[in-house]
């Protein structure tokens, strides 16, 4: 396996990161279909796609290729829990629009999906509604993005967090639409009582919705059948960037980049916590790729907490794995 491995232990049983966000207003039936192109000639838009599936609009971002007179690949990339409903996204909290000036591949950012893991819910929830994320991104969108666009048919899927889970399920799920997979700071065991817990956390005491209408039971053979430890030989063949750096305060949890006070003990308490804890996830998920003599590129910085900085690190680090991808 190709990596930077750097050993070292801690653990904890933590929640991934979330944030309160709106639901959005549902759409009128129809199917799958570009409700707003966004404006014309700007290389980062704002477009609106309707779902069929969940019967709803979703707003979306497309960050253009400095060069679109070729077919360029597709990079689709999750915000977290909040679903980038609020500022704690990939536009607000990182450089991203800067950093892509001269690359070469579309970048389109879903801004929805609040607490739902990207996945398809076995049953609507009364509080959260009808997620269909797994129809929406897998069918759904990518004809709507290769219709409208000058893509390649190469195609891959970053997340953080909680969306580090949803994208190795989405690989696994779609297996035909995604060349490569980058899992930014999340837990993959979703079926085990550590993996069970952080998803509660976040679906039910944040989210006051009910983990059981997305996969069932728990315990259930719904939570198996999306944990990608247990399903880890469905991601041979792909090629896989996993990140997760060791909770300990690193060179973004000091004053000079937090300035609140307590915006930055928080930073250091809570998100070292979390980032320790999907580390314990994270080895686990290494571990079983090691067994199965599945390669993937590597990066396990000894210091760092759970947030935006150092996954804009990451995104940076990964873009030539996903060039060499999908360029």
């Amino acid at each position: 396996m190709s990596s930077s491995w750097r050993r070292f232990g801690m653990a904890a049983v933590v929640a991934l990161s979330i944030t309160l966000v709106a639901p959005l207003s549902g759409g009128a039936n129809a199917a799958p279909r570009l409700v707003s192109p966004g404006v014309a000639g700007e290389r980062v838009t704002d477009i609106v796609v309707h779902s069929d599936a969940m019967n709803r609009d979703v707003p979306l971002t497309v960050i253009k290729p400095a060069d679109e007179s070729k077919p360029r690949g597709v990079l689709y990339l999750l915000n977290g829990a909040g679903g980038g409903e609020d500022r704690a996204n990939w536009l607000e909290k990182t450089d991203i629009v800067e950093f892509t000036r001269n690359k070469n591949l579309y970048v389109v950012i879903p801004n929805a999906g609040q607490y739902s893991y990207y996945t398809d819910w076995e049953k609507p929830d009364p509080v959260l509604g009808v997620h269909k994320w797994s129809t929406f991104l897998g069918k759904e969108l990518p004809q709507v993005v290769d219709a409208t666009y000058n893509t390649s048919g190469r195609n891959a899927i970053g997340g953080i967090s909680s969306s580090a889970t949803s994208v190795l399920n989405l690989a696994i799920e779609h297996p035909d639409l995604y060349q490569a997979v980058g899992s930014y700071s999340g837990c993959a065991t979703t079926s085990d009582p550590f993996g069970q817990e952080n998803i509660r956390l976040v679906v039910e005491i944040r989210g006051n919705g009910d983990a059981t209408n997305m996969w069932g039971p728990y315990n259930g053979p719904g939570w198996r059948n999306h944990d990608p430890v247990v399903n880890a030989n469905k991601l041979r063949g792909k090629q896989l960037y996993i990140s997760n750096a060791g909770g300990l305060p690193g060179q973004y949890d000091t004053p000079r980049y937090v300035k609140d006070l307590d915006t930055l003990a928080d930073q250091i308490v809570v998100g070292g916590v979390i980032e320790g804890g999907t580390l314990v996830c994270t080895v686990q998920l290494l571990n079983r790729l090691g067994q199965l003599n599945i390669p993937a590129t590597v990066d396990l910085p000894p210091t760092g907490t759970h947030s935006w900085k150092y996954w804009q690190d990451q995104l940076h680090r990964s873009w030539p794995f996903y060039e060499r991808a999908i360029g």
